[in-house]
């Protein structure tokens, strides 16, 4: 039986940072992925089916490029899916959304949208100054969406709530936990050797990096043995490595910059605990739920992070690993300390987080609801 295809929606494929996308979608097992975007950003998946719109060369690609991000206008895309149809679109961010939602009323097929989160937490400020011409038309058309759209998913109750705030639907918008698949994860190094916490992120102001510092810069006079590796890249990573050298902190805290996400993995293997102590950024984005939490945690390594966005539904207080107030270097330092200074602590809690994972975010059981959402908008029934 051929499957039937959906078209996974992107502006940006294969993005670094993402790999939770093209992980969903070759865990369907009903429906065929066809990732549709206008720039490739990295590699598809082996034997994945792709049409991009810098398929073509030169100033033809560019000229595509720049008609799609200034208009929507779905054209370019429609000629390319001429040589294979799909059934359903399937956009991440919401941001995308307002572009595949003319390609899918082109198509007359229905669209699903994913918010992850600072589609769902960016205020309208930080939209308008952002630069980009896509921020621009997802709050211009934002609206539009939220009418003509079939289904949108939340990552988190937290972006549910946040969805609903901006407008859309209570009965077309449901939680979704995008999920991770545990097989895929590599497992934890024995606990009792080296101690390390390794804080995986963006570095931009949301991620709350330099709070992080200050608490490791705390925890070291009780525990000088201890080492912070933080691995990405951003806009804030000179101010952070200034912050590093005025601290005295060289060789205890070291950047590892933006790595393929096997070496990421391979990296958290090692880790005593995994930290995302997020804020709520000056533009108002904030944490949708942190796969990089649900990674660590399907190792067995317990986490720290904040009271903050969908944080609080990966990390249970005390059971999973520790919550603290946004920015609060005191009690970061604290439960930090305690998971890297107590091996009992340590190797307890991150089997919970382990277990935890296992029951609330399998990506096979969450691929197979989100199937049954497809064969539902497919039905008319959402």
């Amino acid at each position: 039986m051929q499957l039937k295809r959906v078209g996974i929606f992107r502006n940006q494929l294969f993005k670094f940072s993402e790999p939770f996308i093209t992980q969903q979608a070759q865990a369907l097992t009903h429906f065929e992925p066809v990732y549709i975007g206008r720039k490739l950003l990295g590699r598809a998946p082996e034997g994945a089916r792709y049409l991009s719109l810098d398929r073509s060369q030169g100033t033809v690609a560019r000229g595509h490029q720049t008609v799609n991000a200034l208009t929507r206008y779905p054209g370019a895309y429609v000629r390319l899916l001429r040589e294979g149809a799909v059934d359903i679109i399937h956009a991440h961010f919401g941001v995308d959304a307002v572009y595949a939602l003319p390609l899918a009323r082109r198509l007359g097929v229905p669209l699903v949208t994913t918010f992850h989160g600072f589609d769902a937490t960016t205020n309208r400020k930080g939209l308008l100054t952002s630069g980009s011409p896509a921020w621009y038309h997802y709050l211009l058309f934002r609206k539009q969406l939220a009418r003509d759209g079939d289904v949108f998913l939340c990552v988190s109750d937290y972006i549910r709530d946040r969805v609903l705030a901006l407008g859309f639907p209570e009965e077309r918008t449901f939680v979704h936990y995008t999920g991770i698949d545990s097989a895929l994860i590599p497992p934890r190094s024995p606990v009792g050797g080296a101690k390390k916490i390794v804080h995986v992120a963006r570095l931009v102001e949301k991620k709350g990096t330099r709070y992080l510092i200050l608490a490791f810069k705390e925890l070291l006079r009780e525990m000088p043995d201890c080492e912070l590796e933080i691995i990405g890249e951003g806009p804030l990573e000179r101010e952070l490595k200034d912050l590093v050298d005025s601290l005295t902190l060289n060789g205890k805290v070291n950047f590892l910059g933006s790595l393929p996400h096997e070496t990421v993995l391979t990296r958290l293997t090692g880790a005593s605990v995994l930290a995302l102590p997020s804020v709520q950024a000056a533009t108002g984005d904030m944490e949708g739920l942190g796969m990089v939490l649900l990674e660590a945690a399907a190792m067995g390594i317990p986490l720290v992070g904040t009271h903050h966005g969908g944080i609080p539904e990966v990390i249970v207080h005390g059971e999973t690993g520790f919550l603290v107030e946004e920015k609060s270097v005191t009690n970061l330092k604290k439960y930090l300390l305690e998971l890297v200074a107590d091996d009992d602590t340590n190797v307890r809690m991150g089997l919970n987080a382990k277990v935890m994972v296992q029951d609330r975010f399998e990506m096979k059981c969450q691929s197979k609801v989100l199937e049954r959402i497809y064969e539902s908008v497919l039905k008319g029934a959402c």
